[in-house]
C-alpha cells in the first residue's frame, strides 16, 4: 500500500484543521484525506458539500487493502493504495455526497531558520602559518596578522599597566617575577597560538604549574588516598575502575584546576557514598515520621484587655507539641498536643492567626496572635500541617506537597550547591526559612540543554535533597530525549503507594525529527489519584510563537501518558493533576530598542507591565495555547537572558553571521498546571533562584499542595448497601462544526467498569458554523462502589464522538461532588487537542449509600473574613465543645489568591448550578466556575452565591441571562459547603438559548434520592463533620495597565467593583463589606433555632441574602449581595 505524499493527503493534521481548509475552499467537491484520529492506520476523506463537510472513513482489511465506509447500498470496492482509490471517486454516484473535483492542497509553511543543535565538541578550525586565505591572497592574511599583531600589543600594555597599580608585595619573588615576564612576552605568544587554532594557551599553563608548584605535589600525595578511600566504598567495583584511577592520580602533568575538581567531585563521592551505606545498614529510609524537624520558635504579638505583649511560639513536629512562651529561654509548662489543635484561622487584614483550642474541660480556646509578616505566618501554619500530618492515625495520606523545577542549564554542569532550588530561596513567591526541614513528598525535576548524563544527574538531585532533608529519595521514574531529562523522586514511604507509572517524549525539532526540541513526560498514579508531568522544551526565537503553539499542540496530541483505556482523550483530560514544565521560550513581545527600558523596568521590579507583553499570557489569553491551564502570579524577574556567573547584567545581545541577535529579558522558563473540577490544589511557592549562575537561564520552582484519595476500601456490608447510580440528563452539545453526521456521548471513569455510549442525539439546528445537538434520553451509570466517601471523589470524562468516524468532536469533565445533595446542572467547555470545540449543558443526578465523610488535612486552615468582634483568648462556653464567640465568616484560605490583583477572570472550562428542588427553601449548588468567587480570585469556596453578571462564558463574556429584578432562588444548606446559588451558566454565543432549553428539560427523578445525614448522638460531644472542600477554579489574574492594542489580553468587564488585594507578600484580599449580623446573634431576639450543639467550624449563620428582614434594617450594599455566606450545620434551609 503506497503513502507517498500527494497534494491531497495532509497527514496528520487536526480534524479541525481539515475542517478549515475545506472552509477555505468554499466549492462544492472540495476534498482532502487526512489520517484517522481513531484508529492507527485509517485515513478519513474530507469533502465539502453545500457548506457542509462529511467524512468517511478509509478502513484497512487483513490483506491491508483499502475501502471508503460511504452510503449504505453502495458495493464496497477495495484499492492497494491511495491513489487509485482517489481517482475512482473523481467518478459520480459512488456513494459519497458529491463526487471529488478539488483536492485542496497543503498549506505553504514558513521555512524553519534551523535552531542551534548541540551536537558533541569539534575540534576548532585551524589555519595553518602562510597558508592562504579563503580569497586566495596571502596579502589578505597578512594584513590580518599585522592587525593581530597590534592588538596584542595594546593587550599586553594594558596588562602591564594594572601590574605596575598592584600591591604584591606579599607575593613570593619568584612568584612577581614569573607573571611580569608572561605578560612581557609570553602573552603575545600565547595570542598567536590561539590564532593558529591552539585554544590550551601553553604558555599559561607552564606559569600556573609553577605557581601551583608545591599544591601539585600535594595533589598527588592527597590524591590517591581519596581514589582508594573511594574504592573502599564502592559496592560494586567493576574490573579496572581502579587501575584507571590510579593512572589518573599518577599523572601530575595534568592542569591543576582539572586536579582540583577531581578532589572535590572525590570528596563529595565520599561523603555521599558513605551517607549511603549508613543509611542502608541501619534501615534509614527518612519520609514523615523518620526525618527530623528541629524545633522552631516564633516571635509574636498577642493582644490581651487593650494591652499588646510580646509571646513566642515553639513548634516541635517530631513530639507533636506546640508550647505557650512568655520569653525565649522561659519555661516549657504550657503546651498543647497535636490532638487538641482544632483550627488554624487566619486574618486578612493583617499577619493575625487564630488558633482554636480545645481544653480539658472540653471548651475551646481561641488565641491570636499577630505575626512579623505572613511568610512567617505561613511558615508556622506548614509547620503545624506537618505535625498534624506525622502524627495522623490514618493509614493513608489525604494531602501531599509536590516540588516541581524546571532548568535550562545552557550545557553546563551544575555547581556544588543547588540546595537554594529545593528550598524555595531566591525572587518572587518563596517559602520562609522556617520551613526550610519540611520535605515535601514528591520532587519533579525538569532540565533542558542538560549535559549531565542521567546516572550522574539523579545522583546530583539525591545528594542536594539528601543535605537538605536528611531523606534518601527513591527514583520513580526518568526520561531523557537528547539534553531534556524530567526527572521524578519520591520520599521512600510512597514507594508502594506510587503505581501505573508511564513515560514517554515527542520531538518536535525541525521536521518534528530532531529532539533537540520537544518534551518527555512521566505520569503515575498516586493511590487513586492520577498525575501528569509535561517537561519542554519549545521553539526559541522571539518572532517564532505560532511554531511554538504548534509545538504544544503536537505534544498534546502524540505524548502517550496515562490510562490507554481513555484513548480518546489527550493528556489534558487524562490526569486529576497535569503539570506542565519547562523552557517554553516565550518572548516579551517588544522591539528590540526597547532592550535598556526593559532592563530599566526589571530593576524596578515593574513586572505586570512586561507580562502585558508576555507571549505566552497574551496567546494562552486568546485561548491558543494553554487553554484552561493555570499559573500563579509571576512575582520574579525574567529568568533569561543572564550573562553567566551573575545574576546582575542581562546579556540581551548575541552576534551572528547575520547580525546581531536580540534576546530580550524574558520568562522563558514556566510551570503551568491543570486539574479537574473540585479538587484541592494550592500553589505555596512559585520564584527563581538568585545563586545558581553556571547558565544563562535561572532555575525555577514551585511548590503545590495537592489532595490525594486513597485506593478506596468500603467498610459497609456489601450486602446491606444500597446500590449507587449517576444519571445525565437533558444534555445539549453546541459544536463548532460544520461536519453532516450525528453525535453521541461516551461516558468515562475509573468508578465505572466500563466506559457508556449514549444513544444518537438530534441535531436541531446548522447555522454560523455550529451544530446543536439535543441528547433526549437520560443515561443512567452504575458505579463500582457507591459509599459517598469514594464516590464524590470522582469525576465522568464525557466525550462527545461523530458516528461517522468515531471521532472526538470534544471533550470534558463534569465532578461528582458537584451534584452531592441535589440535581446540578453543569455547563462545561468541550475541547479537543487544546482547541475549544464546543459546550456541552445538562444535568446530573447523583445516588450513594448512606455514611459520612472524614475530615481532610488541608481543611485544618482556614481564612476569617470578618475578624472584628471576637474575644481576645478567652475560654468559651455554650453548651458546645466546639463552639466560636461571634459569626466569622471563615473559608478554607487555600483559594486566597495569594498575590493576585483584582482583574481579568481565567475561563476555567466548567461551571455548575444546583436547580430548586421542591419542598425545599431553594435551590443550591456549586457555583459557576468551581464555587469561587470570581472577583476576589479563588477566596472562598465555601460560600457560593453567585453574581449572575460575573459567572462568565468560555469566551470571556457576561451570561446575561438572569434580570436585574429577578430574584435567584433561596440557598440550599448543605453539610459541606454552605449555602449556594444558582449561576448563570455560560455565555450566549457558547451555551443554547437558556429560556428555550427549558422547555424540554427533563424533571429530575424524584426516587433517586439522596440520604441524609443522622443527627449525632446527644449523649456524647459531637465529631467535628467535614468541611468544605477546596477547589481549583477560576482564578483572578493581573490586571495589566496595557495600551489599547493589549486590551484583548484581558476583555472581561465588571459590574461591581472588585475587591483588590494586599499588595505584601503574601497578602490577603481585603474584604469591602460586612454582611448585617444573623437573626440569632441580634440583641434582643430570641432564639427560634433548634439548640443543636453547633461544630466549631460552623463559624457564621449568615441569611439567605434575599431573606426578609424582621425589622427595619439597613439595604446591603450592592457589593455585599454577592458576598458569599455560611450557612448551618446539617441539611436544612436557613429560616
Amino acid at each position: 500500500m503506497s503513502t507517498s505524499p500527494q497534494p491531497w493527503h495532509h497527514g496528520n493534521i487536526t480534524r479541525s484543521k481539515a475542517e478549515d481548509l475545506l472552509s477555505k475552499a468554499a466549492r462544492d467537491g472540495s476534498f482532502l484525506l487526512r489520517d484517522s484520529e481513531s484508529i492507527q492506520g485509517a485515513y478519513a476523506l474530507c469533502v465539502l458539500y453545500q457548506n457542509c463537510v462529511y467524512t468517511y472513513r478509509i478502513l484497512p482489511n487483513e490483506e491491508r487493502k483499502l475501502s471508503v465506509q460511504a452510503s449504505e447500498g453502495v458495493p464496497i470496492r477495495f484499492f492497494s493504495v491511495l491513489t487509485d482509490l482517489v481517482e475512482t471517486y473523481y467518478s459520480p454516484n459512488m456513494g459519497l455526497a458529491t463526487h471529488l473535483q478539488f483536492p485542496v492542497q497543503k498549506e505553504e509553511e514558513p521555512e524553519e531558520e534551523p535552531d542551534p543543535v548541540k551536537y558533541p565538541p569539534q575540534l576548532p578550525p585551524r589555519n595553518f602559518p602562510g597558508g592562504m586565505s579563503a580569497n586566495g591572497s596571502k596579502e589578505a592574511h597578512g594584513g590580518e596578522s599585522q592587525t593581530s599583531e597590534l592588538a596584542c600589543a595594546s593587550l599586553r600594555d594594558t596588562y602591564l599597566q594594572r601590574l605596575q597599580h598592584l600591591d604584591m608585595s606579599n607575593l613570593p619573588e619568584e612568584h612577581q617575577q614569573s607573571i611580569q615576564e608572561y605578560f612581557h612576552t609570553s602573552l603575545c605568544l600565547d595570542a598567536e597560538q590561539a590564532q593558529n587554532g591552539n585554544p590550551n594557551l601553553p604558555r599559561l599553563k607552564k606559569l600556573t604549574m609553577e605557581i601551583c608548584k608545591h599544591l601539585n605535589s600535594e595533589i598527588s600525595r592527597t590524591l590517591p588516598t581519596l581514589e582508594a578511600f573511594q574504592r573502599l566504598l564502592d559496592q560494586q567495583l567493576s574490573p579496572g575502575v581502579g587501575r584507571m584511577r590510579s593512572q589518573v592520580s599518577a599523572d601530575s602533568g595534568q592542569a591543576v584546576s582539572f586536579r582540583l575538581e577531581q578532589i572535590t567531585k572525590l570528596l563529595y563521592s565520599i561523603e555521599d557514598k558513605a551517607k549511603a551505606a549508613l543509611f542502608e545498614s541501619v534501615g534509614y529510609e527518612g519520609g514523615h515520621r523518620k526525618s527530623l524537624i528541629p524545633p522552631i520558635t516564633f516571635e509574636v504579638k498577642s493582644e490581651l484587655l487593650g494591652l499588646t505583649t510580646k509571646m513566642f511560639l515553639k513548634v516541635d513536629v517530631e513530639t507533636g507539641k506546640i508550647y505557650f512562651k512568655k520569653y525565649k529561654d522561659g519555661p516549657e509548662d504550657k503546651y498543647f498536643v497535636h490532638n487538641k489543635i482544632l483550627q488554624l484561622v487566619k486574618s486578612q487584614k493583617v499577619a493575625k492567626l487564630v488558633i482554636v483550642l480545645e481544653t480539658e474541660k472540653e471548651k475551646t480556646l481561641r488565641k491570636e496572635f499577630v505575626f512579623d509578616d505572613t511568610k512567617k505566618r505561613e511558615g508556622f501554619c506548614q509547620l503545624l500541617q506537618q505535625m498534624k500530618n506525622k502524627h495522623s492515625d490514618k493509614p493513608e495520606p489525604d494531602m501531599i506537597t509536590v516540588f516541581v523545577g524546571t532548568w535550562n542549564m545552557g550545557n553546563a554542569s551544575p555547581p556544588h550547591s543547588i540546595a537554594s532550588w529545593f528550598q524555595c530561596k531566591g525572587q518572587g513567591k518563596t517559602r520562609d526559612d522556617t520551613a526550610d526541614h519540611i520535605p515535601h513528598d514528591i520532587y519533579v525535576v525538569g532540565t533542558q540543554e542538560d549535559p549531565l548524563g542521567e546516572k550522574e544527574w539523579i545522583d546530583t538531585l539525591k545528594s542536594a535533597l539528601r543535605g537538605t532533608t536528611d531523606i534518601s529519595f527513591k527514583q520513580i521514574a526518568v526520561q531523557t530525549l537528547w539534553n531534556i531529562r524530567i526527572v521524578v523522586l519520591a520520599k521512600p514511604e510512597h514507594e508502594n503507594r506510587i503505581s501505573h507509572i508511564f513515560s514517554d517524549s515527542v520531538k518536535t525539532g525541525i521536521a518534528n525529527a530532531l529532539g533537540n526540541k520537544g518534551a518527555v513526560g512521566v505520569s503515575f498514579m498516586f493511590n487513586g489519584t492520577s498525575f501528569g508531568f509535561v517537561n519542554s522544551h519549545l521553539t526559541s526565537g522571539s518572532e517564532k510563537k505560532i511554531r511554538r503553539n504548534q509545538n504544544y499542540v503536537s505534544i498534546l496530541r502524540f505524548l502517550n501518558l496515562g490510562d490507554k483505556k481513555l484513548n480518546p482523550f489527550d493528556i489534558t483530560h487524562r490526569f486529576t493533576h497535569l503539570f506542565w514544565l519547562g523552557d517554553l521560550n516565550y518572548r516579551i513581545e517588544l522591539p528590540s530598542t526597547e532592550a535598556e527600558s526593559i532592563v530599566t523596568k526589571i530593576k524596578q521590579q515593574q513586572y505586570q507591565e512586561l507580562l502585558c507583553r508576555d507571549q505566552l499570557t497574551i496567546e494562552k489569553g486568546e485561548g491558543k495555547v494553554f487553554l484552561h491551564y493555570d499559573e500563579e502570579e509571576i512575582t520574579f524577574a525574567p529568568t533569561y537572558r543572564f550573562e553567566r556567573d551573575t545574576r546582575e547584567r542581562y546579556a540581551y545581545t548575541k552576534a551572528k553571521a547575520t547580525g546581531t541577535k536580540y534576546n530580550l529579558p524574558s520568562w522563558c522558563d514556566r510551570v503551568l498546571r491543570k486539574s479537574y473540577p473540585l479538587v484541592h490544589v494550592f500553589c505555596q511557592s512559585y520564584g527563581c533562584t538568585n545563586d545558581i549562575m553556571t547558565s544563562d537561564h535561572s532555575p525555577v520552582f514551585s511548590t503545590f499542595e495537592v489532595g490525594v484519595v486513597s485506593q478506596f476500601v468500603s467498610k459497609q456490608d456489601p450486602n446491606s448497601v444500597s446500590q449507587g447510580g449517576i444519571k445525565f440528563m437533558n444534555c445539549i452539545a453546541t459544536l463548532m462544526t460544520k461536519s453532516k453526521t450525528k453525535f453521541f456521548i461516551e461516558y468515562h471513569s475509573s468508578c465505572l467498569e466500563k466506559f457508556v455510549k449514549s444513544s444518537e442525539g438530534e441535531n436541531q439546528d446548522h447555522s454560523d458554523g455550529n451544530i446543536k445537538v439535543r441528547f433526549g434520553n437520560q443515561v443512567e451509570l452504575v458505579p463500582i462502589i457507591s459509599d459517598p466517601e469514594y464516590l464524590l471523589d470522582q469525576h465522568i470524562l464525557l466525550c462527545v464522538k461523530s458516528t461517522d468516524c468515531d471521532e472526538s468532536y470534544g471533550e470534558g469533565c463534569v465532578a461528582l461532588r458537584a451534584a452531592e445533595s441535589s440535581y446540578t446542572e453543569f455547563h462545561v467547555t468541550l475541547t479537543h487537542h487544546g482547541e475549544r470545540t464546543g459546550t456541552l449543558t445538562g444535568g446530573v443526578q447523583l445516588r450513594t449509600s448512606g455514611g459520612k465523610q472524614t475530615e481532610k488535612l488541608y481543611d485544618f486552615i482556614k481564612v476569617e473574613r470578618d475578624d472584628s468582634g471576637a474575644p481576645k483568648g478567652k475560654g468559651l462556653d455554650h453548651n458546645n465543645k466546639f463552639a466560636l464567640p461571634h459569626p466569622s465568616d471563615i473559608t478554607n484560605p487555600n483559594y486566597m489568591g495569594v498575590g493576585y490583583k483584582s482583574g481579568g477572570v481565567t475561563d476555567r472550562g466548567w461551571s455548575y448550578s444546583m436547580s430548586p428542588r421542591s419542598g425545599s427553601g431553594g435551590g443550591g449548588g456549586v457555583g459557576g466556575h468551581g464555587g469561587k468567587d470570581q472577583t476576589h480570585g479563588n477566596i472562598f469556596p465555601k460560600k457560593t452565591v453567585y453574581d449572575h453578571s460575573a459567572v462568565r462564558s468560555p469566551t470571556g463574556k457576561a451570561a446575561n441571562n438572569v434580570g436585574e429584578d429577578v430574584k435567584p432562588a433561596d440557598m440550599f444548606d448543605n453539610p459541606l459547603y454552605g449555602s449556594m446559588g444558582k449561576s448563570g451558566g455560560g455565555g450566549a454565543k457558547d451555551s443554547p438559548d437558556c429560556q428555550s432549553s427549558k422547555d424540554h428539560l427533563t424533571a429530575p427523578d424524584p426516587y433517586f434520592s439522596f440520604p441524609k445525614p443522622s443527627d449525632q448522638d446527644s449523649d456524647r460531644p459531637p465529631v467535628p463533620t467535614p468541611r468544605n472542600r477546596s477547589y481549583t477554579c477560576s482564578e483572578t489574574k493581573p490586571q495589566c495597565p496595557a495600551p489599547t492594542s493589549f486590551a484583548s489580553l484581558h476583555p472581561l468587564s465588571y459590574t461591581k467593583n472588585p475587591v483588590k488585594p494586599s499588595r505584601s507578600e503574601g497578602g490577603m484580599v481585603l474584604t469591602a463589606n460586612k454582611p448585617p449580623l444573623p437573626m440569632k446573634s441580634r440583641p434582643g431576639q430570641a432564639d427560634a433555632t433548634s439548640t443543636k450543639p453547633r461544630d466549631y467550624r460552623d463559624s457564621s449563620e449568615l441569611p439567605s441574602k434575599l431573606r426578609p428582614p424582621s425589622r427595619p434594617i439597613q439595604p446591603l450594599p450592592k457589593e455585599a449581595l454577592h458576598e458569599t455566606t455560611q450557612p448551618s450545620k446539617m441539611g436544612r434551609s436557613v429560616k
